[in-house]
């Protein structure tokens, strides 16, 4: 998060209005709601992990055991059961 000095991007009657309320103080300002991106999908980490929670619930209706999918994807038998049990 970068810091940007309110005189350089506000006009001075907000500044002022924004001073009745907080002065001297950090104020963070949020990105307006439709903006925000769910995690990961910048990196591509979502998709990754979408795809390899597909892959783990296909094996598991083929038949593989829960704990064969744990011992294969390197996750806990609890993570896998998360995975193949949720919608």
């Amino acid at each position: 998060m970068k810091y940007v000095k309110a005189t350089a991007v506000l006009p001075e009657r907000l500044i002022v209005e924004i001073q009745k309320y907080v002065q001297g103080e950090t104020l963070y300002i949020p990105k307006p709601e439709k903006t925000h991106r769910k995690w990961g999908t910048r990196s591509g980490s979502r998709e990754q992990l979408d795809n390899r929670n597909a892959t783990i619930r296909s094996a598991f209706k083929s038949g593989r055991t829960i704990h064969a999918l744990a011992e294969e994807h390197f996750l806990s038998v609890e993570t896998i059961k998360k995975i193949v049990y949720s919608k």
